[in-house]
């Protein structure tokens, strides 16, 4: 599993770069799917990763404005200052926390109880998803997406110290 946020901060951090080459206005663009636009579903990526390891942690979530942060520079911010917090809890994530139970309010009203495994995969299968509709849109502009591979990352040899 830690394998895999790896994956996802490599992937990430990949296409900070990609939009560097991309005007603002593209990147803030009204598309189709997502969370409506690449920087928007960007900065919702990080938003809801740091939101559920919060809710892991048993802190407060709260869920950041996407108006306060409608840049790529600000978006990469955010994401650094929630990055070491996750990192941390990826980090010592340990087999005696798959089976630990999360309550959460309901969007009906009762309580939601998921085990600590499932949500850390959650996380993890979010940020896929999400950066495949990224792909979609880089090919809308005519663009090569960042590489989904995860083959040939050096990933193996990163987790095997961890």
């Amino acid at each position: 599993m830690k394998m895999f946020f790896h994956y996802n901060w490599m992937v990430r951090e990949e296409w900070y770069r990609w939009c560097e080459e991309i005007s603002e206005e593209e990147l803030l663009k009204e598309r189709t799917g997502g969370q409506g636009s690449i920087l928007k579903t960007l900065f919702h990526i990080a938003d809801v990763e740091w939101s559920w390891i919060r809710l892991l942690e048993g802190k407060d979530d709260f869920q950041e404005d996407f108006e306060k942060y409608n840049s790529l520079e600000k978006v990469r911010k955010l994401d650094a200052q929630f990055r070491p917090e996750v990192e941390n809890f990826v980090a010592n994530w340990d087999d005696s926390m798959e089976h630990r139970l999360l309550k959460t309010p309901g969007r009906d009203g009762t309580i939601d109880i998921d085990q600590w495994g499932e949500v850390m995969r959650h996380v993890i299968a979010h940020e896929i998803h999400h950066i495949g509709q990224l792909s979609v849109w880089a090919r809308e502009l005519g663009r090569e997406p960042v590489s989904a591979n995860l083959v040939g990352r050096g990933l193996p040899e990163l987790n095997k110290n961890k």
